[in-house]
């Protein structure tokens, strides 16, 4: 079941908690000994950080699939931890990674150290609406030349817990055999325990079901979570060859695509995988280009929730664009219900992550 820590950060016992909660996500991740303390010295830095110079935010420490993945291989996890919060932002980006930059009015002191030691690093901030950084602790990953056509993708994604429990009822996963990359998010009817465990046999029938195309991978998942309570499932699948996108949805998962500026839906059925699939599951087709960004979210972001400019970034880590998504779609006056996940897929840029 997919184990995510989410730790407010409000006044200082709650950076040691951070720190805690990245060795255990290190432990499970089966990180080594230098590994575990570099995870848990990037949490405390970036939860001091959210302390003294954001008035306070959110640390959300989960092990994750690694964000570029050689063919037939799941990739080593990693951890992932994710900051977020409304303060003032960073005026000055370049300036703040740099070791030893600090100012009172925004994040700075040990971001440049946490950028040199994790594995992944990248952060979006604006000033009066917060920053978002995201770093990753694990053994290295392909590089992108070698990875082919389709290793010129990643994803990511930030999946938050409902009201501070261990588990989410949410769950992602990606997986890619040869020039087929598929994206698949489930959302475990409910929240809790039971929830979680729907949604981490999606995630394992998954790892079977790369070479299928979406609907009959649906099919699969329909029976692996047969038994469990049933998990809205969406399967986006890239074809780099052909330049395609498909898409299978099923149940309440938001799927959107920006296509050159501009997002369209794309359309699930009513229904729930493992109990109640419809009959017939329709297959949705898309130009796949350079310029697309495509984001799924479980219904525990904001029905009203709009994507922005920032959303349609292909130039930011996948798992930042769902932070800022969670961020910005959430407020006190709107307080969350359930689980909430956001996994988004996008192309490399031609630089390089």
């Amino acid at each position: 079941m997919p184990r995510v820590w989410d730790v407010p950060v409000h006044d200082s016992t709650r950076v040691r908690d951070a720190r805690v909660a990245a060795e255990h996500a290190a432990a499970l991740a089966g990180l080594d000994e230098r590994l575990t303390s570099t995870a848990a010295l990037v949490a405390t830095e970036l939860a001091t950080n959210l302390l003294k110079h954001a008035g306070g935010g959110r640390v959300v420490v989960d092990v994750v699939a690694p964000p570029v993945l050689a063919s037939g291989a799941q990739g080593t996890p990693r951890v992932q931890i994710v900051t977020v919060d409304h303060g003032p932002g960073i005026a000055d980006v370049s300036a703040a990674l740099r070791d030893g930059f600090t100012t009172t009015g925004s994040l700075g002191a040990g971001l440049g150290t946490c950028a040199r030691l994790a594995e992944d690093f990248d952060l979006h901030s604006v000033p009066g609406r917060g920053t978002v950084v995201v770093a990753r602790i694990g053994l290295p990953g392909p590089r992108v030349a070698d990875t082919g056509p389709g290793g010129r993708l990643r994803a990511g994604a930030v999946n938050v817990p409902f009201g501070g429990a261990e588990y989410s009822g949410d769950a992602w996963a990606w997986v890619r055999d040869g020039d087929l990359v598929t994206l698949m998010l489930a959302d475990g009817l409910g929240h809790g325990p039971e929830a979680a465990r729907a949604s981490g046999a999606a995630v394992e029938a998954l790892r079977a079901a790369a070479h299928l195309p979406p609907a009959e991978a649906v099919r699969r998942l329909d029976r692996a979570l047969s038994g469990t309570r049933g998990a809205a499932v969406a399967v986006a699948q890239v074809d780099t060859r052909a330049a395609v996108l498909r898409f299978t949805g099923v149940g309440n998962i938001g799927a959107r695509l920006c296509e050159g500026g501009a997002w369209r839906h794309l359309v699930s059925r009513p229904g729930i995988v493992g109990t109640h699939r419809p009959t017939t599951l329709r297959e949705e087709e898309a130009p796949w280009a350079d310029d697309r960004v495509l984001v799924l979210h479980s219904d525990g972001l904001p029905s009203r929730w709009s994507p922005t400019s920032d959303t349609c970034r292909t130039a930011a880590d996948p798992a930042v664009t769902a932070a800022v998504t969670i961020r910005d779609a959430s407020s006190p006056a709107r307080p969350v219900r359930d689980d909430t996940a956001v996994a988004v897929l996008a192309p490399i840029p031609p630089d390089g992550p």
